[in-house]
């Protein structure tokens, strides 16, 4: 019988769980480490934010559900990864001992790289729930006395997306409550253009998303770098194409929301072999580690190249679509080694994304979502919204039901009309 271990019980690590014990059977042992018992819907922090959502509408406990598909669930966080003797050295001073390590952990917040940065000194976040209920007091702090709003993610950040829907859903916001009027808004962003997303674009989210913000008569910065937030004034550089600087300019705010970089946790930082230089797991078209074999990497945690050189350093989002994709390949490729087989199986990495602006938004299919694409599509409308709220009920019923059913797959499907997105291949 072998243990495998998966470390993380985000959305990669919750599912994964699921899809390994339908594909390995009940012959082998699965446990789960996290630090945190509750699942929590990451995409709906934008709406708890603003009071649209409340934390018990978006959290699972995940310990029955795991109970019932005999997986053990242990709930202390990860010291150190010692991959040398298959052991997870635990922050207790406890081990557990693996077979195999699936690690899913997401990432570390780097707000501590640029002085200010965070919720813990200037500006919010909607990274985790509770960031998320702290921006939500910050906010309602700030109806009462409005100002400038600056929205957006700063130099190494990944994940794009949330901060153009956290941008135009304060937007409605502001509008419903009568004080738009009042609200200067700016959106800053590392990206070379508005719409690139860490893809370089997908279909013509350029035009889409430049045509909201006129609309909406939000003022935009690309290119940008963050050098140093203070109370109220944010401190930012324009950099040209050579890298150089072309301006500089202090931005007022009354409320602000930058998503941070990312990297990799200090459990599995600096293990040579294992991780890039910022901590991210690097893996194989199997998602397997080429140096200890018996790792694998899945979701935020994984290390992807930049799409191309920017002014300003990009990453690359790892969307719900392409985590699927990595769970999947990693539950066959398991189930094989498990059969003495050789891991044939990968993931291909699509995307599928549905950007809620509050009363409406904007949906994006990559296929795959590195560039060149066989599928490139953009479109937006009041349907959106809505397909982004039966979004949040589907995937929330899948978790509770521990179904390893493909969910991003049904929702192309289902809402788009695509098929055959998630498909894994064999090779």
């Amino acid at each position: 019988m072998a243990h495998i271990v998966v470390l993380g019980a985000g959305l990669g690590g919750s599912i994964m769980a699921y899809e390994l014990r339908d594909q390995i059977g009940k012959d082998h042992k699965i446990t789960v480490v996290t630090k945190d018992p509750k699942y929590h819907f990451v995409p709906s922090n934008p709406w708890i934010a603003v009071g649209w959502r409340e934390p018990d509408d978006i959290t699972v406990d995940l310990a029955p559900i795991l109970a019932r598909k005999k997986v053990d669930f242990v709930t202390t966080a990860a010291k150190k990864v010692h991959a040398d003797e298959n052991r997870v050295e635990l922050i207790d001073g406890k081990s557990i001992d693996y077979d195999y390590l699936i690690i899913s952990t997401g990432p570390e917040l780097a707000f501590d790289e640029i002085e200010g940065l965070g919720p813990n000194a200037h500006t919010q976040s909607i990274c985790h729930v509770d960031h998320a209920l702290a921006a939500r007091e910050k906010f309602e702090a700030f109806c009462k006395n409005p100002g400038p709003v600056v929205i957006g993610a700063v130099q190494g950040a990944s994940c794009y997306g949330p901060a153009y829907e956290f941008l135009f859903i304060v937007e409605t916001e502001l509008r419903r409550r009568k004080i738009r009027d009042k609200v200067p808004m700016t959106f800053v962003t590392a990206e070379p253009y508005i719409g690139h997303l860490g893809l370089d674009g997908v279909g013509d989210t350029k035009g889409l998303l430049e045509s909201e913000m006129r609309e909406k008569h939000v003022k935009w910065m690309t290119s940008t770098k963050v050098t140093k937030v203070e109370p109220g004034k944010m401190h930012v550089q324009n950099i040209a194409d050579d890298g150089s600087v072309a301006a500089e300019k202090v931005l007022d705010f009354g409320f602000s929301m930058m998503l941070p970089a990312f990297r990799g946790i200090d459990a599995v930082m600096g293990i040579e072999g294992l991780v890039n230089p910022r901590g991210f797991i690097i893996v194989d078209q199997h998602q397997q580690n080429p140096k200890y074999r018996n790792i694998f990497g899945i979701g935020v945690c994984v290390a992807i190249p930049p799409t191309g050189p920017t002014p300003v350093p990009c990453g690359v989002p790892k969307t719900g679509f392409m985590i699927e994709s990595m769970v999947t390949a990693t539950a066959h490729n398991l189930a094989a080694i498990l059969k003495g087989q050789a891991p044939e199986t990968v993931g291909t990495w699509n995307a599928v994304c549905l950007a809620d602006f509050g009363d409406s938004g904007v949906a994006f299919v990559a296929q795959p979502q590195i560039p060149p694409r066989n599928v490139n599509w953009s479109s937006s409308g009041k349907w959106v919204h809505m397909a982004k709220i039966g979004f949040e009920k589907y995937f929330l019923r899948k978790i509770k039901k521990g179904t390893s059913e493909p969910f991003y797959e049904s929702l192309a499907l289902k809402t788009l009309g695509i098929d055959k997105l998630k498909e894994t291949t064999k090779g």
